[in-house]
């Protein structure tokens, strides 16, 4: 008992006992927690260790792609995906054939050549059929009567430059006159081939003129505008008259000429019936129609560009 006392003494008394020199502005109490670090805060409690950031990370994405449900919804996006490209693809090509609009580029320097002079000199052109090889017709390049989208484009294109440039001339040129010009001529094209397509759905005649066909024949009307605006510029309001009529009458032969065998010798549906007398009269006044109205849209759009 005495020596047990004696401990409890020495031990107590040692715990008062400070250590020399200045007295401790703190109790020292970090004699139960975890030594500091500068980098792992408290080491012992927080330490993860690789395998939970790096190991469990990896695992996790792994059991993800080794998920038969991830997998399955992978899949099943990836088929829809696929079947909405099928589907856009569909409805363009319903409205522009990438094939179809080769066809109508597949030319070459002698048809080119060919082609203009049957649009300025038409009237010595005897054979105005298209050609077929297997049901199908012959590209530009093979058939001069085929229509073509590289002249109307073309054309447009050059009819913008020297609207350009007769503005440019007369000193009335600002691009915001040219973008008119251009504006109102490819909006012209577009109401031409809208009225002819409303016009042969009401008619109910069954022809094989596609839209581009109508562009073509109705873009062939550059070429007139570009030879009247050069001979208004040459020879002044005199030269563009002569002109002017020149290639209005061309044109309206070659319109003629051309849709003859297209719209005129087709048959609707409903021919044998009762109205059957007045479909070919009616067919006939679409053709002239169109070809009537191309004059007045070359003097529309080339008359302002000519003083």
């Amino acid at each position: 008992m005495a020596h047990q006392h004696q401990g409890h003494r020495a031990t107590k008394q040692r715990a008062r006992t400070a250590p020399p020199g200045d007295p401790l502005l703190f109790d020292d109490t970090s004699s139960g927690v975890p030594p500091m670090n500068n980098q792992n805060y408290y080491e012992s409690g927080y330490n993860m260790g690789p395998g939970v950031m790096g190991g469990q990370g990896t695992g996790g994405v792994n059991n993800l792609f080794a998920d038969p449900m991830a997998n399955a919804a992978m899949m099943y996006g990836s088929s829809l995906a696929n079947q909405g490209k099928d589907i856009v693809n569909k409805e363009i090509s319903r409205f522009m054939s990438v094939n179809k609009l080769k066809y109508f580029f597949a030319v070459d320097t002698k048809y080119v050549a060919k082609k203009l002079m049957l649009l300025m000199f038409p009237y010595t052109h005897q054979d105005w059929e298209v050609r077929y090889h297997r049901d199908s017709p012959l590209p530009p390049r093979h058939d001069v009567n085929a229509p073509d989208l590289y002249i109307p484009s073309m054309a447009f294109i050059t009819y913008i430059l020297l609207a350009g440039m007769a503005l440019g001339i007369q000193k009335r040129f600002s691009p915001e006159v040219l973008g008119l010009c251009a504006s109102t001529a490819l909006v012209w094209v577009i109401i031409e081939v809208l009225v002819m397509l409303l016009s042969l759905y009401l008619l109910t005649v069954h022809t094989d003129l596609s839209t581009f066909d109508l562009v073509a024949y109705s873009g062939y009307k550059y070429v007139g505008m570009i030879f009247t605006v050069l001979c208004g510029l040459l020879f002044g309001s005199d030269g563009y008259f002569v002109a002017l009529a020149w290639c209005s009458c061309a044109l309206m032969f070659f319109i003629v000429r051309s849709l003859k065998m297209k719209i005129l010798s087709s048959l609707s549906s409903d021919a044998l019936g009762a109205g059957a007398s007045a479909k070919p009269r009616l067919r006939l006044y679409i053709t002239v129609a169109s070809a009537v109205f191309q004059p007045i849209i070359i003097y529309w759009l080339t008359a302002h560009l000519v003083r």
